[in-house]
């Protein structure tokens, strides 16, 4: 499902540089993630979105994924994204929400 929005380009600190980008999820994976974590993708997009996300690679993962720390617009819920980045698609993997450390992270 793509969508098309404003978000940070990649950064390993807080950032606010803006380029357009395209946003896009399995369907299929979006509604386990809600089910699984109470995230939707469209959450996940926001926090992308988030100006002062705090974003650096999966080290866990040797094929380019990023994690992500950034608010939501939606109740400003605070979450941690797992996202590739291509060119200019996002791919948002998964969703959940922060744990006190990742919050305390990005409050720093």
């Amino acid at each position: 499902m793509p969508h098309e929005r404003y978000a940070p380009r990649r950064a390993q600190q807080k950032c606010t540089t803006l380029s357009v980008v395209r946003f896009v999820w399995d369907r299929r994976k979006a509604a386990s993630n809600l089910k699984k974590h109470g995230v939707s993708f469209e959450e996940a997009r926001d926090a992308v979105l988030d100006p002062l996300a705090y974003s650096d690679i999966d080290e866990g993962h040797g094929d380019g994924r990023e994690w992500l720390l950034g608010r939501s617009s939606v109740g400003k819920t605070l979450f941690v994204v797992l996202l590739e980045v291509e060119g200019d698609s996002v791919r948002i993997i998964s969703a959940r929400h922060a744990t006190a450390h990742e919050r305390r992270l990005y409050e720093g």
